[in-house]
């Protein structure tokens, strides 16, 4: 005789799994867009504020240097050197200015010396005072829009200008050379050092 066997159920445990009713979905969906927002949105909007605040940064920092004109005090001896332009000692009412850009950078220096000085830096510069021209104002007008410098006209120094342009093969810099001498024991240098990269 061979009885029936009882029917086996599923291994123990198990649990019947019921089809999920619409609210529980909506909710798996929306919880999962949240995720997905959060993970992607919130990085994305970061980046784009972040873009923004850099590039106004940048456009403030121009214009604030633009406006500033030259910045009172020396330049680093780096760009002394970079853009030979040794400051004699003494000087004073030293201010500098630097332009860069991808074809040419600038540096924009003006100080105060003694007839010793001048001689000094021009002789360290390459020139003599015998090439300083009476009259002849090296540094053009854009130049001069830069920084504020006017040599005529309303809002000049009253003196006697004497200019050069020093022209040296790349990489190494140009030079325009304005001097002021109405002190005439303190002559006034107006300088722009210019390197093409």
């Amino acid at each position: 005789m061979t009885g029936s066997l009882p029917q086996q159920g599923g291994p123990a445990g198990e649990l019947d799994v019921q089809a999920e009713d619409r609210a529980h979905v909506i909710r798996r969906r929306a919880f999962t867009l949240l995720i997905i927002v959060l993970l992607i949105g919130i990085p994305a909007g970061y980046l784009v504020i972040s873009a923004n605040q850099s590039r106004n940064s940048g456009k403030a920092k121009e214009e604030k240097y633009s406006a500033r004109g030259l910045t009172e005090g020396w330049p680093s001896k780096v760009q002394r050197r970079l853009y030979q332009v040794p400051i004699p000692h003494p000087a004073n009412q030293v201010a500098w200015y630097e332009t860069n850009n991808w074809r040419t950078s600038r540096l924009y220096v003006q100080f105060q010396t003694t007839h010793a000085g001048l001689d000094a830096f021009l002789k360290e510069i390459g020139v003599s005072r015998g090439q300083l021209d009476k009259g002849n104002i090296t540094i053009g007008a854009r130049d001069r829009n830069v920084t504020g410098w006017k040599f005529a006209g309303p809002g000049a120094r009253p003196g006697t200008y004497w200019g050069l342009v020093h022209e040296q093969k790349d990489p190494r810099p140009t030079q325009q050379v304005v001097v002021n001498t109405g002190n005439p024991t303190y002559p006034m240098v107006y300088v722009v050092s210019r390197v093409i990269p």
